[in-house]
């Protein structure tokens, strides 16, 4: 071998024990559990508005990461990546207020005034066919929608509690449960007394049970709670530091009942009875003047609007413009499915957007980017949980969705926030994850048996149809 073969040769290994040692001092990528991938990630944190091309990642039940693509690539590998091409990547949403299982009642009568659709037909139908099972059919249905349209927290105030949790522990959703009480029977229930005493049962049972199950206290309204008992639930609720969720000053019926028996507004009365010195998660929140909006924002009192159900029971505008002026944590929700009648948050979203435009007549009212912040950050301000969602921040809970940008119905794109609220619907959700957990994959749900829920669905509506056929009657006998 010539004296140049052996310098080429010992040149070669000098590079290659160089390679390898540069490998070994390479550190070594680290492992999460997760990462999902975006076109656009839009992290609705102030600091960070907007990661082009980018990732986050996550780690058992939390974000440990986010930032550009080429970042994240070159220090975390994870065994599971949801892909990013055409998707923006968001903050799951908040469903402040709704009525889960009532997804059983979707159209059963419509077109009727609050007190006339509450008593003449859902009490009375509330009375025949809320049973366990009955909660547990019209949640899982109510859930099935909510992951399918990137809803991944609610507020639920509604009858068995404790079913409703079962199938938010089972479906992977995150929830604020509230227990309802109330002064009249209401299904299981003869009065005050037992359904008071079963909230704070509920409430002591799952405090710390879960980590994505909230309890909380849930009087029905001021006028149908009298003064004496919502006491009992302040003083109840601060023992037990939970959080309290009502509606109030939802209509006109309600304002009047109140000035008559109590010469005061919904909120004032609320305010006196102590309701607004604890966490409050005030649902409507429509018949407001203006110091009823300065004494809401002074006790950081979340208020959720409920933009399609309050049009449709004609019960008003809710000022929601002049509450966030004044530094009121203005959240949305849906209301429940007999009055909305789905679980769209892309739905309110947009018609809050729109209401409050026409109703000042101001097109810059509550600006697209302003009312998505009401479906994420701003609402989880108002169910009291800002630190832990709402935005995609390091150290969050790992509620994230993307959203389908790809399609011909979605070109061209400008602006996010405006695509998002004046373009997209619940059908462009394509991923669903909720505390790191994968609930829904391209459009699959993972973490819910449809053909079973399809089924149980389909039993109760039977018994439902024909009930209703024979209130419809007795009431028109009624009118005549």
């Amino acid at each position: 071998m010539t004296r140049l073969h052996s310098a080429a040769r010992f040149a070669g290994l000098l590079a290659c024990i160089a390679l390898l040692q540069g490998a070994a001092a390479a550190p070594a990528l680290a492992a999460p559990d997760l990462i999902i991938y975006g076109d656009y990630v839009l992290t609705m944190d102030p600091q960070q508005p907007e990661i082009r091309d980018g990732a986050v990642v996550i780690e058992d039940d939390r974000i440990v990461a986010l930032g550009p693509r080429k970042d994240i690539d070159a220090r975390y590998v994870a065994p599971r990546s949801l892909g990013g091409a055409g998707r923006i990547v968001m903050p799951g949403l908040i469903n402040g207020h709704t009525h889960t299982a009532m997804t059983l009642f979707r159209g059963m009568v419509d077109d009727l005034d609050l007190m006339t659709w509450l008593n003449q037909y859902v009490f009375p139908m509330e009375g025949r066919f809320v049973t366990p099972a009955f909660i547990r059919a019209g949640t899982g249905l109510a859930c099935w929608e909510m992951i399918q349209g990137g809803t991944t927290t609610f507020v639920d105030m509604y009858f068995y509690p404790d079913d409703i949790a079962a199938v938010v522990q089972d479906c992977g959703l995150r929830a604020v449960i509230g227990a309802p009480h109330i002064d009249y029977p209401s299904p299981g229930f003869k009065g005050w007394e037992d359904s008071f005493a079963a909230a704070e049962d509920f409430v002591r049972r799952w405090q710390g049970r879960h980590p994505r199950i909230t309890p909380a206290f849930a009087p029905h309204a001021p006028y149908t709670v009298v003064p004496q008992h919502l006491r009992a639930t302040v003083e109840k609720a601060a023992e037990l530091q939970a959080p309290i969720t009502m509606h109030l000053a939802e209509a006109p019926a309600e304002s009047a009942f109140i000035a008559e028996h109590y010469q005061s507004t919904p909120v004032q009365h609320a305010a006196r009875l102590g309701l607004y010195g604890q966490p409050l998660i005030a649902a409507h929140m429509v018949q407001l003047n203006d110091e009823d909006i300065a004494l809401t924002a002074r006790a950081g009192v979340g208020a959720i609007h409920n933009p399609t159900s309050n049009m449709k029971l004609g019960a008003g505008i809710s000022p929601v413009p002049a509450m966030l002026a004044a530094g009121v944590s203005v959240g949305l929700g849906t209301d429940g499915a007999a009055s909305n009648n789905d679980l769209d948050m892309w739905e309110e979203i947009r018609m809050a957007a729109l209401l409050h435009k026409v109703d000042s007549g101001d097109p810059t009212a509550l600006p697209a980017a302003q009312a998505l912040a009401m479906a994420t950050r701003l609402g989880a301000a108002a169910i009291h949980q800002a630190g832990e969602i709402g935005q995609l921040k390091v150290g969050m809970q790992a509620d994230v969705i993307q959203v389908a940008v790809d399609k011909t119905r979605h070109q061209p794109l400008y602006d996010i926030s405006s695509h998002l609220v004046y373009v997209l619907d619940s059908t462009d959700v394509v991923s669903t994850v909720v505390a790191g957990r994968v609930l829904m994959e391209e459009r699959r749900v993972l973490s819910m048996d449809e053909a079973v829920l399809r089924k149980q669905v389909a039993e109760r509506s039977v018994e439902i149809r024909a009930a209703l056929l024979e209130q419809t009657e007795k009431t028109e006998q009624g009118d005549n």
